[in-house]
C-alpha cells in the first residue's frame, strides 16, 4: 500500500503544467495508521499591477467613506449642540395656556396655529373639561379654516366621544353649517351664482344635518336657525329638479320630465315650485297620451293654484302638444 507521501508525489505528477503544487493545511489518520494530508490548491499570487489596482480601490472606498462622514457631520452636530433650540417651544405649557393660546390664535384669524394647538391639547391632555371643550372648538377651527371634510370628522368624532356633552347639538349644528356653506369660495362669495346650481348632494347633506339637529334636540338654541335653513335647503332643492324636469321636456323625454315633475309635487308640496312642476306633468302626461294623468294634475293645479297663468293655455280647447315619438 503506498504511503502519504508516495500519495502526495501522485498528486503532484498529475497536476496540470503550470499548476501550482497543493498546499496540506490539515491531517487525518489514513487507514494504515499513518497521517494522511488534506490537500487544497494553494492561492495564486498577484501580479504588481493588480496588487496596485486593489489599493486604489481601497483608498478611493475610504476617500468615498470619509466623504459621507464629512457630509453627515453639520446634521450630526446640529442635533447634539442646537437640538434645544429646534425644540417645541409648547412642551412645558399647561393645559390652560393651551387653551388660552388656542382662543387667541382663532379670534386673530390664525387658525392653523390655532388648530396645531387644540390638537396638542387633546394629545398631552385627553382627559378633562378643557380637552372636550377644545375637541367642540376644533370643529369649528376647521370649518372657519374651510376644511370642510376635517371639521365634519371633527364633528363626528366629538359625537361618538361625547354623546351626552351639554354642547353636543352644537356639533350637530356645525355638521349642517359646513354642509350647507360647502362649494362657496372665493369667486362665489362675489359672484353668488343661483342657489338650485350648486352641489345638491352637498344640499341634501346639510338638510339631513339640521333635520337631525331638530329632531334630538328641538329645544336647543339652535334649532330655530336649524329649521329656517331646512326651509330654504327645502326650496332649494325642489327647485333644482324643477329645473331638471324642464331640461327633460326641452329635450322631449317626457317619462322622465313627468317623473321629476311628480317628485317635486309629492316630496316638496309646500315649495314654490309645485304650480311649475305640475304644468309640466300636465304637458308631459298630454304628450305621451296619458289624458287621464294630465286631466288629474291640470285638476290638482286649477284647484291649488288657480293664478297660474299656464292654466289657460291648458284648458279645454288648447293646442296639444307634439306627440311623443315612437
Amino acid at each position: 500500500m503506498p504511503s502519504a507521501g508516495d500519495t502526495a508525489d501522485l498528486d503532484a505528477q498529475m497536476m496540470p503544467p503550470g499548476a501550482l503544487p497543493p498546499r496540506i493545511i490539515g491531517s487525518a489518520w489514513s487507514p494504515t495508521g499513518r497521517r494522511a494530508g488534506w490537500i487544497l490548491p494553494r492561492k495564486r499570487a498577484l501580479t504588481v499591477a493588480q496588487t496596485r489596482r486593489v489599493d486604489s480601490i481601497r483608498a478611493a472606498s475610504r476617500l468615498v467613506a470619509a466623504a459621507v462622514l464629512l457630509s453627515l457631520l453639520p446634521i450630526l452636530s446640529g442635533c447634539s449642540l442646537f437640538g434645544q433650540k429646534d425644540q417645541d417651544p409648547t412642551r412645558k405649557w399647561s393645559a390652560q395656556k393651551l387653551y388660552r393660546e388656542a382662543k387667541a390664535s382663532a379670534a386673530l384669524g390664525d387658525y392653523e396655529t390655532a388648530i396645531d394647538y387644540y390638537q396638542k391639547l387633546e394629545t398631552r391632555y385627553p382627559f378633562g373639561p378643557l380637552a372636550e371643550q377644545g375637541q367642540l372648538e376644533l370643529v369649528y377651527t376647521y370649518y372657519k379654516f374651510d376644511e370642510p371634510d376635517s371639521s365634519i370628522a371633527a364633528a363626528d368624532r366629538f359625537i361618538k366621544l361625547y354623546p351626552r356633552h351639554p354642547n353636543v347639538d352644537y356639533a350637530y349644528y356645525l355638521k349642517g353649517l359646513v354642509n350647507y356653506n360647502r362649494n362657496r369660495g372665493f369667486l362665489a362669495r362675489i359672484i353668488p351664482p343661483d342657489e338650485h346650481e350648486r352641489d345638491i348632494g352637498a344640499a341634501l347633506d346639510a338638510f339631513k344635518d339640521f333635520s337631525e339637529l331638530v329632531g334630538r334636540f328641538p329645544d336647543s338654541k339652535y334649532a330655530e336657525d336649524g329649521r329656517r335653513r331646512m326651509l330654504y335647503l327645502r326650496n332649494t332643492v325642489a327647485k333644482h329638479e324643477l329645473v331638471v324636469a324642464q331640461y327633460y321636456l326641452r329635450r322631449e323625454a317626457y317619462v322622465a320630465a313627468a317623473n321629476r315633475a311628480k317628485y317635486v309635487v309629492e316630496k316638496f308640496p309646500t315649495t314654490p315650485s309645485v304650480p311649475r312642476a305640475l304644468v309640466i306633468m300636465v304637458k308631459a302626461y298630454r304628450a305621451l297620451g296619458l289624458t287621464s294623468l294630465a286631466a288629474d294634475a291640470l285638476r290638482v293645479l286649477k284647484l291649488n293654484h288657480p293664478q297660474m297663468k299656464e292654466i289657460g293655455p291648458l284648458g279645454p280647447g288648447a293646442a296639444e302638444p307634439p306627440a311623443a315619438r315612437s
